[in-house]
């Protein structure tokens, strides 16, 4: 069987392209990188075992995919990410997130590629319990315009559900290392900020708010599951790690960095109340995700202990 990874450079797509052996039916792999983000290093010196073959394409480029044709499965990773950040580049988001994903519908329909989409748990937005898949679309309130188009995707993708194979995951914030490791998610933005004694900015409404997060580790597990088990139901599912609370995480940072510095701070995002987001769907389906978090912050600082 063979594999398209998109943003293969990226934090999720570096470790699953390093990881990519440990899924026994992939026998090829090609992973595809505009190199945007200049981290060409995160795939270099790659196992030989992985069996990767690099393509430098641009997939807002609609024909950009045209010469591929033997491809099982695809996992789409390529997007503008950076919820905060989103606010001040909403348009050329919009732009280049959506035109992504129209471009890999098309191929996975040419080729009838089974494909693993990524959202966010993100789009549950304001909530005040417990929120799973069956939320309904009105209290979808994304607070961001990322998490307003991944919103915009998962519509996409259900108007095409006759015509393509397709899951779509809701990952939680991210955490964990990898090649291509980035530092504008919640837990490693705030263990780089304690490595280097910088302050941890928070959000001053924040601090006990739950979150879900995700492990790398369990992000694997995701894609691992869906490919070695056929799991592809054309459906949502939750999957997170667990729900903590910024307080919690910072807990577990100090028992590695035993001084750190918070400080408080607005931001476009802060005024989302704190939810709980459920992985029960997931875990009905036969996948259990239970990778620490905690353990992830400790790899994350201890890649700065000589600093």
């Amino acid at each position: 069987m063979n594999l398209l990874i998109t943003g293969c450079c990226g934090h999720i797509g570096s470790y699953l392209a390093e990881n990519i052996y440990k899924i026994k039916k992939i026998k090829k792999t090609y992973v595809v990188d505009n190199l945007d983000s200049n981290k060409i290093t995160s795939i270099i010196n790659s196992k030989k075992k992985n069996n990767l073959k690099f393509l430098m394409r641009d997939l807002r480029n609609s024909n950009s995919l045209k010469d591929l044709k033997k491809i099982d499965y695809v996992i789409h990773l390529a997007s503008m990410t950076n919820a905060e950040k989103s606010f001040g580049k909403k348009d050329l988001m919009y732009e280049n997130n959506i035109q992504c994903l129209k471009t890999i519908i098309r191929f996975c329909k040419r080729t009838k590629a089974k494909l693993i989409h990524i959202s966010s748990t993100s789009v549950y937005g304001k909530q005040v319990k417990i929120v799973d898949e069956n939320c309904e679309e009105k209290y979808l309130k994304p607070q961001s315009p990322y998490a307003d188009i991944k919103l915009i995707e998962e519509k996409l993708l259900k108007k095409e559900k006759k015509n393509i194979v397709y899951n779509t995951f809701r990952f939680g914030t991210i955490s964990g290392v990898s090649k291509g490791i980035r530092f504008h998610t919640a837990v490693n933005k705030f263990c780089l900020n304690a490595a280097l004694n910088e302050n941890i900015n928070v959000y001053k409404t924040a601090l006990n708010q739950y979150r879900p997060y995700l492990s790398l580790r369990d992000a694997f597990k995701v894609f691992k599951f869906s490919i070695e088990n056929n799991f592809f139901k054309n459906d949502i599912y939750n999957a997170l790690s667990g729900n903590f609370t910024v307080k919690q995480i910072l807990k577990m940072i100090k028992k590695y960095k035993k001084q750190i510095k918070i400080g408080f701070v607005s931001s476009p995002i802060m005024n989302q109340l704190s939810y709980h987001v459920s992985k029960q769907k997931i875990k009905d389906a036969g996948l259990n995700l239970n990778s620490s978090v905690e353990t992830d912050i400790k790899d994350t600082i201890y890649l700065f202990k000589n600093i």
